[in-house]
C-alpha cells in the first residue's frame, strides 16, 4: 500500500503529524508513506524512518501534483485541509481521506466564547484518517528525528552550559503568542542556572534583551542555528520554557519537561503539549477567566484591546517554580 501524507506547514503543525506515519508503518506492515510539505519543513521529515519520501511543494502546485500523479497512490491522507491541498487532491484523483478543522467550533469560541470544541487533541484527529486501516495511536507520542552529524555538540556550547541548562525559546508565529521581551527579561530572571535563549533570525533583537539583563550564564542562541540545530539544543535541556509554538511541540518530541506560556489562544483548540507518556513533564500556564480570550484560533499582530492582559498578567513565578523543580 502506498500513502501520501500532506502537511505544507508550519513546525509544530508537521511534528503533530509525526505519530500518522509511525502508527501506519509499524501497524500495516509493507505501507509505503510518502510526505508532501514545503522545502523550509522538509527536515522536520525527510530523516523520519517512518517516511519513505519527501515530496516539496515548490513555486507551482501544478509541478508537483505532475510528479505525485505517476506515483499513483493507493490513498492521500490530507491533514492539512485548505484550499491547496483540496487542488493536490483533485490532480490526483485518488481515494482521500482529510481531518477535521473545527474551524466552526473554533469560531463559535472565538466570537461567542462558547465552548463547543470537542476534548480531543488533533493526533487523535490526524490518526481518525487512517482509522479505517485498523490504525489506533500508540501512545508513544511525537517524533522528530535529527541525524548525528546535524546536532549541536557540546563543546560548541560555553563549558558553562555543558552539564545542563534551560531553554527559553522566545519566539512564536504571532506577537500575541509572545511574552512582550519585558516579561522574558523578568522571567529569565527567576530561572535559575544556565539558560540557553533559543529562537531564529527574527529574534534577535530579544535574545540580545535577554542576554544583556541576565549576563554570563545566558547563551544567545538566537539566529545561530538551523531548524534541526535549534531542535538539538532543545533536546539537550533539562527543561524547556516555550510559548504555543513549534519549539513547544519539539520539546514534547523529546520528551523534554515543558512549561508552555499561552497567551491569546487556548490548549482548548487540541494543539496543546503533548507527551502521552509522561503527561507530569508538562505545564500549562495561561490567564484564566478573561472574557477576550480567545480573541483569534491563531493570532495577532497587535492585542486587539491593547491591554494584552493574556500576557502581561501571566504567573512568572509559577512558571519558574515549575521549571526550577525539574530534575537537575
Amino acid at each position: 500500500m502506498k500513502v501520501l501524507l500532506i502537511r505544507f506547514s508550519s513546525i509544530g503543525d508537521i511534528i503533530l503529524t509525526s505519530p500518522v506515519a509511525r502508527c501506519l508503518k509499524e501497524q500495516r506492515p509493507g505501507t509505503e508513506v510518502h510526505f508532501l510539505t514545503k522545502r523550509v519543513f522538509a527536515p522536520l521529515v525527510e530523516h523520519s524512518p517512518f517516511v519513505d519520501r519527501v515530496h516539496l511543494l515548490e513555486e507551482s502546485l501544478g509541478d508537483v501534483t505532475g510528479a505525485l500523479r505517476k506515483e499513483r497512490f493507493d490513498l492521500v491522507v490530507d491533514l492539512h485541509h485548505n484550499l491547496r491541498t483540496q487542488r493536490v487532491k483533485l490532480a490526483l484523483g485518488r481515494p482521500s481521506k482529510s481531518f477535521p478543522k473545527l474551524n466552526f467550533e473554533k469560531w463559535v469560541m472565538v466570537n461567542f466564547k462558547k465552548d463547543i470544541l470537542p476534548r480531543v487533541h488533533i493526533v487523535d484527529r490526524y490518526l481518525g484518517t487512517v482509522a479505517h486501516l485498523g490504525v489506533t495511536n500508540d501512545g508513544k507520542g511525537l517524533d522528530l528525528f535529527i541525524p548525528p552529524g546535524m546536532e549541536v555538540a557540546p563543546d560548541r556550547l560555553p563549558a558553562s552550559h555543558r552539564n545542563g541548562y534551560t531553554a527559553l525559546c522566545v519566539g512564536a508565529g504571532h506577537f500575541t503568542k509572545r511574552l512582550p521581551p519585558r516579561r522574558l527579561i523578568e522571567l529569565a530572571g527567576k530561572l535559575q542556572g544556565p539558560l540557553a535563549i533559543i529562537g531564529g533570525p527574527d529574534d534577535r533583537a530579544t535574545g540580545r534583551a535577554i542576554a544583556d539583563a541576565v549576563g554570563a550564564r545566558a547563551f544567545d542562541a538566537t539566529g545561530k542555528f538551523d531548524l534541526l540545530g535549534s531542535a538539538s539544543l532543545i533536546r539537550q535541556a533539562r527543561a524547556v520554557v516555550a510559548h504555543d509554538s513549534g519549539a513547544m511541540h519539539i520539546a514534547c518530541a523529546f520528551q523534554r519537561p515543558v512549561a508552555s506560556i499561552w497567551g491569546n489562544t487556548i490548549p482548548g483548540f487540541g494543539m496543546g503539549p503533548y507527551i502521552p507518556q509522561h503527561p507530569g513533564r508538562v505545564m500549562i500556564s495561561e490567564v484564566k477567566g478573561l472574557d477576550c480570550r480567545p480573541c483569534s484560533k491563531i493570532g495577532f499582530a497587535k492585542c486587539p484591546r491593547g491591554h494584552f492582559h493574556c500576557m502581561e498578567w501571566q504567573d512568572l513565578d509559577a512558571v519558574a517554580t515549575w521549571v526550577n523543580g525539574q530534575d537537575r
